[in-house]
């Protein structure tokens, strides 16, 4: 019997074949369609740009600037900071070069070059007009700027040719792009640098410059010169405007703080004439740098400096004013840490004056008001006082060697803590007939002392007869001068500190110099009560924190942590112990207690502290000069804070330099505490309830 279902049945089943081929074919149709229109596209429409691209056969990358990480103390004020500006940039999009012109005279075409005047000439009435109180531009300022000839970059690269526009030339520039033709309009956001006008530790913060005039330093730099001769990814590439590090932090933390460029792929013809961009990849902003230093510890610092040396011109000390006393000098570095509070060299300047945007880095007025006291007087020889006395900031140390010297005396086993030395007041160095005489300071005659005492009474002839002449003889020759060196160096006097900033000096040591001083006797003798080396305030610093915590040698730090744009922290810094110096404990005691000379600038101080004064003389422009240096740390037996104050041509140290160093230390109380409670209240805003901080 016939089946009428199976039937019907197969007729469904040829009817959906039917229907899947139909659309097969259909879909295949379509295709070849959307592949034929695509060829004829790019063979009919694209096919000049794609031999154009194939001929040159690279892509080129602008640089797109990012904004610059942000420069914090440590109570997080901006010392240094960048805040976004628009700039207009024009693209040639044709040539218009002196060469190009000869071209198109001989094939009697016209000439192209006037077009490029006359876009200039419209420049500059436009952004004369809409910034009538701004920086007048000419036609030929603009045409130096559009960089005709390319002698400053390539065809495809951007010029620059104003920064920080006002917001009726963005307004103009951005809807009157078309009325420029044969350039390509651009309102660019780049960034200008900004320092906190107090001027807050402005030679440690550092300065900018344009990459340009920057090239010798970071040539010797070997990760720069890794990135520049890779140049992998075009994100790390430094370009011509870009602003960089110069000097202190700036320069320090470059990398951290530039952050990564952007950039764009630019196709160009055979003659790097810009055709199309074809990748955009955005600027990665720089890292934030939080610095230990304290903007009210600092500035406290700072104002203590200009108000002793303004005290000096009017006041006597050793029975004179100190008019030549123009610098000072002052380092406070935590004990126990190494974190730098505050580090200060005056007179400061204002660190604005370096430009990040515009033609020009510094005027040439403004840098002749700085040239002798822009850089870091802690860390290098420079300062102002050259041009008046002759003496740089690195100066001979005078008595406050003298605890390392009774620490080696006692470490050699030239004397023991319970020895005693009489003193009468000169002693002599040389051969039998021609001696010479070496004093103590006015002649004074000490008598009786132990080697506590005599670092107290600063007795410079314990320090000759029982450091500098037995050293000798126990180390004849050359020998002993080497290990006085070794020594110097153990305690970070001649040697790097560390820190974290360029151009660091290792010091002076003229006891290396046997021929100057006359013997290896003579060099160990007047080395031994600090005429023999010249070192940085900063190495001060470092080796009083060194006698204050007993043999370690810390690293300066002066950055407690790097953070993202996002808030996260990158990177922690801790204490760094550089060496270490293992000592008899009695022979720490013993400089600890002789470290007592008495500072009228401290009367009334509430805690028990360690000090050392000294008067360095030095010859300066024919005249022997009398330099005050001092010493401490607090409190004695718990210490928290040594400080190292220089102030070049000022008179002894107790009525020069002492009086700063006071200052200081109660800023630092007031912050931090001494005993570890500040002193300041924290205001009614801020806490519920008032309390200790």
């Amino acid at each position: 019997m016939f089946n009428i279902n199976q039937t019907t049945n197969k007729d469904q089943r040829r009817q959906y074949f039917a229907l899947r081929i139909n659309v097969f074919f259909f879909s295949t149709f379509i295709i070849f369609c959307v592949i034929i229109v695509r060829l004829a596209i790019l063979q009919f429409v694209e096919g000049a740009t794609l031999t154009e691209k194939e001929s040159n056969g690279l892509l080129k990358t602008v640089a797109l600037s990012p904004i610059r990480g942000t420069i914090y103390d440590d109570t997080h004020t901006k010392l240094a900071y960048s805040t976004p500006i628009q700039s207009l940039f024009i693209t040639l999009m044709q040539d218009y070069s002196l060469a190009k012109e000869e071209i198109l005279l001989k094939k009697k075409k016209p000439l192209v070059r006037p077009v490029a005047f006359q876009l200039a000439e419209k420049i500059e009435k436009a952004l004369n007009t809409l910034d009538p109180n701004g920086e007048k531009l000419t036609q030929q300022n603009i045409i130096d700027a559009m960089d005709l000839e390319f002698l400053k970059g390539p065809g495809y690269q951007p010029r620059r040719i104003k920064t920080d526009l006002n917001l009726a030339e963005i307004a103009y520039f951005s809807e009157n792009k078309t009325a420029f033709p044969g350039i390509e309009i651009e309102i660019v956001e780049e960034s200008t640098r900004h320092y906190n006008p107090e001027t807050i530790a402005v030679q440690t913060v550092g300065y900018i410059k344009y990459f340009k005039s920057s090239k010798e330093i970071y040539s010797k730099i070997d990760a720069f010169q890794k990135v520049k001769d890779t140049q992998k990814n075009p994100g790390l590439t430094y370009t011509e405007d870009e602003i960089v590090g110069y000097d202190g932090i700036e320069f320090a933390f470059q990398d951290e703080l530039r952050g990564q460029n952007g950039y764009k792929e630019i196709s160009v013809t055979p003659q790097n004439m810009p055709l199309a961009v074809e990748q955009v990849v955005p600027p990665e902003k720089g890292h934030d740098i939080y610095l230990t230093i304290n903007k009210n510890v600092q500035l406290k610092t700072e104002q203590a400096i200009t108000d002793q040396l303004n005290w000096l011109h009017t006041n006597t000390v050793s029975g004179k004013t100190h008019p030549n006393a123009i610098t000072g000098y002052a380092v406070a570095m935590e004990v126990d840490t190494g974190k730098v509070i505050a580090m200060a060299s005056m007179p400061d300047y204002n660190t604005n004056v370096w430009k990040s945007s515009g033609s020009k880095n510094i005027s040439t007025e403004d840098f002749k008001q700085i040239k002798n006291n822009y850089q870091n007087g802690t860390i290098t020889p420079y300062s102002s006082g050259r041009s008046v006395n002759g003496l740089e900031s690195v100066l001979l140390l005078g008595s406050t060697i003298k605890p390392l010297s009774v620490l080696i005396g006692l470490e050699e086993g030239l004397f023991r803590t319970t020895d005693h030395y009489f003193d009468r007041g000169v002693t002599y160095i040389g051969k039998e007939g021609s001696e010479t005489p070496i004093r103590n300071s006015s002649g004074h005659v000490l008598r009786s002392l132990d080697p506590a005492k005599a670092i107290t009474d600063s007795s410079n002839v314990f320090m000759v007869d029982m450091v500098g002449k037995k050293l000798n003889s126990k180390y004849p020759g050359e020998e002993g001068i080497g290990k006085w060196d070794e020594y110097m160096k153990k305690f970070g006097l001649g040697v790097n500190t560390g820190v974290d900033l360029p151009k660091e000096y290792r010091g002076t040591l003229e006891y290396n110099d046997v021929e100057q001083a006359g013997s290896n006797l003579a060099a160990l003798a007047y080395a031994s009560f600090g005429q023999q080396g010249k070192y940085t305030t900063l190495q001060l610093a470092q080796y009083t924190a060194m006698l204050a915590n007993q043999g370690k040698r810390l690293k300066p730090q002066l950055v407690n942590e790097i953070k993202r744009q996002d808030g996260t922290t990158l990177r922690k810094f801790g204490p760094e112990i550089l060496n270490e110096i293992k000592l008899d404990k009695s022979y720490w005691r013993e400089i600890t207690q002789g470290m007592n000379t008495k500072v009228s600038a401290f009367e009334g101080f509430p805690y028990d502290f360690a000090r050392k004064t000294g008067t360095s003389e030095q010859d300066a422009k024919g005249k022997m000069r009398d330099n005050g240096i001092f010493i401490a740390y607090a409190p004695r037996d718990n210490p928290k804070l040594a400080i190292a104050v220089v102030v070049p041509e000022g008179g002894f140290g107790a009525q020069s330099a002492a009086p700063i160093a006071r200052k200081i230390f109660d800023a630092y109380d007031q912050e931090y505490g001494l005993d570890g409670n500040p002193k300041k209240y924290i205001p009614i805003a801020e806490s519920t309830s008032l309390s200790v901080r």
